[in-house]
């Protein structure tokens, strides 16, 4: 994982300047050559039960949910969504609202696709920056609340123009995202745990992508997806509207981002309430929210062991006052049982300046890190728009020259993506750890960045298998469950690989803004070209020309690069 301590006491600095570049600080792990050739006990499987500040994990994960939750959820109606805001003209030059091609369609989400990360991608290094000179909780806190409000606004939008302003602000909001990684870092040292540690926020972002699409595909257009709750004779329908609840008939894709406010908003409260500080030298800062929290867990305390009779004894009468404090005493002696034991100093860290940040190991790793959301955040908005168009007639297709898509509803869209979704967590829960250990980070990376380009190259000859019949299914299937797999690996090695590479804790911040800026830029480029290949694809007939020229093109490249990058430092 991250990296073995270096005993600073014991080794000259010329020897560590040949490992470590360009600097390291006290505590941090760095990996020497001595790894592979001393022998080692075994140790124990680490459960998820052993990892250290759980609570603060937990924390953590429900903020994670921010970015899939605000980005995600409208992919499995977003055909039908641009095409209810997006007017055109007939040949009469009348505007309308229904008879815009899948083509126009595919352009235009593509854009509103790509505002979200494009957002991210300007917002992300100055989030790193900021958290690292003046802590990492109140960035986590002010992304949260900017990101319920631009959910509400979202939901309650209905023209393109106030759509893609509520994405670009929900973007600037999850600039963040880098951030949540440096905490995790902080909060879990040693390498023991840090493999269980760095799969949790992957595996919170594939559990808040599940529940995401499951929540856009079932709750847009409520009246049709629902009608036992919003139909003509719903539960909520207590006008007696003959078409339906009136607000659902008027706001029908406003459900599901006002349901994600509601899950960011209780999340924010949690992470005002009990999310610490990690930045080094600012860990025991304590404010308001932190006093209020823990005030809050020592009159629960004492409510349950008063209520409890298993107690042989009398608890001590203490203040409010001294609970919260040793409440806060005692959750900094946590955070503090997780410094690496050997070479650890009382010294100030040492400061990394800003060009001796980006040595060749976290240039190479970064170039990884975005070359991965360059074709799987293409994918995540082709899919669903190929999902949702019009079947068409291939009766006279060829190998390469087919079109049409298989016309599935937004409803059946998000089940499928949150069924196989839903795989991936087992996925990631029980094997990737496994496989991990076997064949290393780089091997687990590497079997992901095989499985992308097979899976992008038979992903569009479901156009081919017309009618509700099995083997449809079954090959959509396939490509879903390929696809997922191998993103489930692929976006925790990543991040591990990256954290390996920053030379010193007080940095994380910056490389991992670094790297959520060159990612989100790529799941904004992403879209946005694939969109315009998609496009032109179906207007030449051609439906897997996005899939094959590029997909398929930039997932070789990825591919590729794996084999020039080196893993670890000689």
């Amino acid at each position: 994982m991250t990296r073995d301590s270096v005993e600073r006491g014991e080794t000259s600095s010329s020897s560590l300047d040949d490992r470590v570049t360009p600097t390291a600080e006290a505590g941090w792990e760095m990996p020497h050559p001595l790894e592979t050739a001393t022998a080692k006990p075994a140790t124990p499987d680490i459960r998820w039960r052993d990892l250290p500040n759980k609570d603060q994990l937990f924390i953590l994960a429900l903020c994670r949910l921010s970015e899939p939750l605000s980005n995600v959820c409208l992919l499995p109606y977003i055909f039908y969504l641009v095409r209810s805001v997006l007017p055109s003209s007939d040949e009469d030059g009348n505007a309308t609202a229904g008879n815009n091609s899948a083509a126009r369609i595919s352009e235009y989400s593509g854009v509103l696709v790509a505002a979200f990360p494009l957002a991210q991608c300007v917002i992300s290094l100055p989030w790193g920056r900021l958290s690292d000179k003046h802590g990492r909780r109140y960035s986590i806190l002010g992304g949260l609340l900017i990101s319920v409000i631009a959910n509400v606004g979202f939901g309650l939008s209905r023209s393109f123009g106030a759509l893609l302003f509520w994405r670009i602000l929900a973007g600037l909001a999850n600039g963040n995202v880098s951030i949540m990684r440096t905490v995790t870092a902080e909060v879990v040292r040693e390498r023991k745990y840090q493999t269980k540690a760095f799969l949790l926020l992957p595996l919170v972002f594939n559990s808040g992508m599940v529940l995401s699409l499951a929540l856009g595909g079932c709750l847009a257009e409520p009246v049709v997806n629902l009608p036992t709750l919003f139909g003509p004779h719903g539960l909520f329908n207590s006008s007696g509207n003959p078409e339906g609840v009136v607000w659902a008939l008027e706001y029908p894709y406003a459900l599901p981002a006002l349901l994600n406010a509601f899950l960011l908003g209780s999340s924010l409260l949690l992470a005002v309430l009990g999310l610490r500080e990690t930045l080094p030298g600012k860990e025991e800062r304590i404010d308001w929210g932190l006093r209020i929290g823990a005030a809050i867990r020592g009159l629960a305390m004492r409510v349950w062991n008063r209520g409890s009779t298993s107690h042989k004894y009398e608890a001590m009468e203490d203040s409010e006052e001294e609970a919260a404090f040793l409440n806060d005493s005692q959750s900094q002696s946590r955070l503090e049982k997780t410094e690496p034991a050997i070479g650890t100093t009382a010294e100030e860290p040492t400061k990394v300046p800003f060009r001796g940040i980006w040595t060749r190991r976290v240039v190479s790793a970064l170039i990884s890190f975005g070359l991965l959301p360059l074709h799987n955040s293409a994918f995540m908005h082709i899919f669903p728009v190929y999902l949702s168009s019009p079947p068409a007639d291939n009766t006279e297709a060829t190998f390469f020259a087919f079109s049409g898509g298989l016309g599935l509803r937004s409803a059946t869209i998000g089940i499928w993506l949150s069924v196989f979704g839903i795989g991936g967590i087992l996925l990631q829960l029980f094997i990737y750890p496994r496989l991990q250990r076997r064949i290393g980070t780089r091997g687990v990376f590497r079997i992901a960045l095989f499985l992308f380009p097979v899976t992008y190259t038979a992903a569009p000859y479901l156009s081919l298998l017309a009618g509700d019949h099995a083997a449809r299914w079954v090959f959509l299937g396939f490509v879903v469950c390929a696809q997922i797999m191998a993103r489930t690996m692929a976006i925790p090695s990543t991040v591990i690989l990256l954290t390996e590479a920053a030379p010193a804790r007080t940095v994380l911040g910056t490389v991992h803004g670094a790297g959520n800026m060159l990612a989100s830029l790529a799941r904004a480029v992403g879209p946005a070209v694939g969109g315009y290949v998609f496009a032109l694809g179906v207007d030449e007939g051609v439906v897997g020309l996005v899939w094959w020229i590029y997909l398929v093109g930039v997932a070789l490249c990825a591919l590729a690069w794996s084999y020039l990058t080196e893993e670890r430092l000689g």
